[in-house]
């Protein structure tokens, strides 16, 4: 990630800003669901969150995979190692989208969809937005995004699975581009997870359902 400015008068504004946007967001969010086949898969790196996902998913016939991350980059042999091992384990029936507009790909769905990961499409959107140089209105830019795909996963009446990542159980992230994610992350956790019929936490290849 690109760095951040050092302006501490900056920084201030811009977490208080976030914190503020966040609560906006859970109040907003934060009754219950009614209940149309949404569930969200929490868990940290390895723990087997795509695997129970896609275990889900294998009684339909057809399934749109919906990949928001990042896509590989010929500078970066692991992480297209890692998309590779993801596109081998998909069933070859199943229809790939790869694409950061999340909103508009769960708004179209016709048919069950599987999101992967939340993780990676809040760090495309924090780029977009130009969060990691704080640039002129990127909080309210990555605000937009999550509440738009808040509003649609509400509404969403097709079966619809999203992984994403558990953060902010470990240490504090030592830089203020770390934190802006865990923070944002949060909060779209938080706001689909309210908004969700079943909410699962993957560790260690065990899962919990959190009620």
């Amino acid at each position: 990630m690109p760095s951040m400015t050092n302006d501490p008068r900056r920084l201030a504004e811009a977490v208080a800003t976030r914190l503020e946007a966040g609560a906006a967001l859970l109040r907003r969010y934060g009754r219950r669901a009614t209940g149309h086949g949404r569930v969200l898969i929490l868990g940290g790196v390895r723990s087997g969150k795509s695997r129970h996902a896609e275990q889900l998913m294998a009684r339909y016939n057809s399934v749109n995979y919906v990949a928001a991350g990042l896509p590989p980059s010929e500078d970066d042999p692991e992480w297209a190692a890692r998309v590779a091992a993801h596109r081998a384990r998909r069933p070859a029936h199943w229809r790939t989208i790869e694409t950061a507009d999340l909103t508009s790909a769960l708004a179209g769905a016709n048919g069950p969809m599987l999101i992967d990961c939340l993780g990676t499409w809040v760090s495309r959107v924090l780029d977009e937005v130009g969060a990691w140089e704080q640039e002129e209105g990127w909080e309210r830019g990555v605000d937009e995004r999550l509440q738009s795909f808040v509003d649609v996963w509400q509404a969403t009446r097709v079966p619809v699975v999203a992984v994403s990542n558990e953060v902010g159980s470990g240490v504090v992230p030592p830089t203020p581009a770390g934190r802006i994610f865990r923070d944002v992350l949060g909060s779209l956790n938080t706001a689909v997870a309210a908004n969700s019929d079943t909410v699962r936490l993957v560790v260690a290849g065990r899962t919990l359902d959190l009620r």
